[in-house]
């Protein structure tokens, strides 16, 4: 009977044909190579052969195998030897190796071959059936291993591009939004009531946009490990918060925004991405957020640090809420609201603003968390004063 060759993958076009997957045999008499080399060898599987561990070691440094084949008793190296010479070095560390004897089924020296590194024994005389379906399992590993990788550097450099595209958009649009809003801004100055109001659409639009691809280029430099470029001065946040509260607050002039400080509140900060944060935590809780009651505290009695909460009425569906701070995810949840939401939130953002906020909390060193719970959703931030003080912040408590 003619025994099942090892590797029998679907087979493709001549164009489409892969490399031939390489195997090792290493045995001092050439009989035995021979008789091994033609199970083996097949259009998919070259066999590569060895008369001494020394051989063996110089194939290994210019070939990369699948499956080392080892003689256990051969003169000057032995095949327990040549194992562990294998498992020494980098390259070869991770090759499946079968040891092949002639010997007794000895418990001692079976235990000191998978010591050595070994996965499997064959005896001799070896059955063909079994040593062809033993080889080809390691073969499909191999092959499977390889298209892993294939994948892997695929996905890595569609990502590396996907995110260039992105920062390259975002400098690219800057130009021509500046001459929109420069032009808006110009229209507003004109007498005409129906010209400035269209003008003032016009400049909220592209100060939107304009959010939009700072989102965007933020994310590129986050996700292309560059982070969040910080400059760091002393500054009061409740003054800050004032000026956000204020100003979201003309946008929805339905809802109210309270804001309640208490303590020190001053700290070295990046005052520009602490808006971004504030802006984006108070303008979530406006638009998703039920009641007519914004909640904005901030707590400055801890002698190294700085707390921020943002409260709204409604609670975060349990799905969506491990994945809140998923660039994108959060534009994706709202799409996916009642028919009488979604026409308010459709246009609110790319789904970064969550994103963008904890990489901020992050880089300032602080502490960012979200809880929604009885109908009630809270997101806390923790702020050190000074990176010096990250170590001693408080932790992050549960909502009262």
């Amino acid at each position: 009977m003619t025994p099942h060759r090892p590797f029998a993958a679907s087979t493709p076009g001549p164009a489409e044909r892969p490399e031939p997957i390489k195997c090792l045999i290493v045995d001092d008499l050439d009989e035995n190579l021979l008789a091994l080399a033609a199970l083996l060898q097949s259009e998919e599987v070259e066999v590569l052969q060895a008369r001494s561990g020394t051989e063996a070691l110089e194939l290994l440094l210019r070939h990369e195998v699948a499956l080392a084949l080892v003689d256990v008793q051969m003169p000057e190296m032995d095949g327990f030897e040549l194992a562990e010479m294998m498992r020494g070095m980098e390259r070869t560390r991770h090759v499946p190796i079968i040891f092949v004897t002639a010997g007794t089924r000895d418990a001692q020296r079976m235990f000191r071959g998978y010591e050595a590194g070994a996965v499997d024994f064959l005896y001799k005389p070896v059955e063909p059936h079994v040593l062809c379906g033993k080889a080809g399992v390691f073969f499909q590993l191999y092959r499977q291993k390889q298209q892993l990788a294939r994948n892997l550097q695929e996905r890595t450099e569609t990502l590396r591009l996907h995110e260039l595209f992105t920062a390259v958009l975002g400098h690219d649009l800057r130009g021509p939004l500046s001459a929109i809003t420069t032009a808006a801004e110009l229209l507003l100055r004109r007498p005409d009531e129906t010209t400035r109001t269209v003008a003032q659409r016009l400049l909220r639009s592209g100060q939107w946009m304009g959010r939009m691809i700072e989102d965007m280029l933020d994310l590129a430099r986050t996700r292309q490990g560059g982070g969040m470029p910080m400059a760091s001065e002393r500054f009061d946040l409740g003054a800050l918060a004032e000026r956000v509260v204020q100003e979201r607050q003309s946008t929805r002039p339905d809802k109210q925004v309270l804001l309640d400080r208490q303590g020190n509140l001053q700290g070295d900060w990046d005052e520009d991405r602490l808006t971004q944060v504030l802006s984006n935590l108070v303008g979530n809780a406006l638009r998703h957020g039920e009641g007519e009651v914004v909640q904005v505290e901030l707590d400055g009695s801890h002698a190294t640090s700085v707390r921020l909460s943002v409260r709204n009425g409604g609670e975060i569906p349990a799905d969506v809420l491990p994945h809140i701070f998923d660039p994108f995810r959060s534009g994706r949840a709202h799409a996916e609201e009642a028919p009488s939401r979604r026409a308010s939130t459709r246009n609110e953002g790319l789904g970064l603003g969550l994103y963008i906020v904890r990489e901020i909390v992050r880089a300032h060193g602080g502490q960012l968390q979200v809880e929604s719970a009885a109908g009630r959703t809270c997101f806390s931030v923790v702020l050190p004063r000074a990176p010096q003080a990250v170590a001693s912040a408080p932790g992050l408590g549960t909502l009262p």
